[in-house]
């Protein structure tokens, strides 16, 4: 099959979920999540839900299980705690959880960052993986960031990336 024929045979609406890490944002001041979110609806995707935890690595893995766990999510954004500050936690909740590591995603959102912000880049830990069938994205806390990530990486192959995961071959 073509890279065409494979993006043509990949779910047109998946299930998105919200995960927002962080100490200091509430759900009134979190704007990363509702951006994921409103990104992915306007691409035809649905809404499969919202959460926001504290820099813990128990609470990030616990919401994490229980997204991946919930019918209708088919991607899980993750937002926040991928520095390097004592707190920032979340790629070691969530690495241990991934089945497969989807290496090329940090590689590029790097390189895509380093356009905008320069050697700062350098500093992101931002990942992705696929667990049972569901991919997860785990990107910086900005809406910047995010916007990046959605706009350049997840929405445009994430259909294809999990119609790959989900294959029986």
């Amino acid at each position: 099959m073509s890279l065409d024929e494979h993006r043509a045979a990949a779910t047109a609406s998946l299930g998105f979920a919200a995960l927002t890490v962080s100490d200091r944002r509430t759900p009134e001041t979190d704007a990363s999540g509702p951006l994921v979110l409103g990104r992915a609806a306007a691409r035809g995707h649905r809404d499969a839900g919202r959460r926001l935890v504290p820099n813990d690595a128990a609470a990030i893995a616990a919401a994490l299980r229980e997204l991946l766990e919930s019918d209708g999510v088919d991607v899980v954004v993750v937002c926040g705690g991928t520095g390097f500050s004592p707190r920032d936690l979340t790629v070691e909740a969530v690495r241990p959880l991934l089945e497969r590591e989807l290496e090329g995603f940090g590689e590029l959102f790097r390189a895509l960052s380093f356009q905008e912000i320069g050697a700062a880049a350098m500093l992101s830990r931002s990942t992705a993986g696929v667990v049972r069938g569901r991919a997860v994205f785990v990107l910086p806390g900005s809406p910047r960031a995010a916007a990046l990530a959605m706009e350049r990486l997840i929405l445009p192959e994430v259909g294809h990336l999990l119609a790959q995961a989900r294959r029986s071959d």
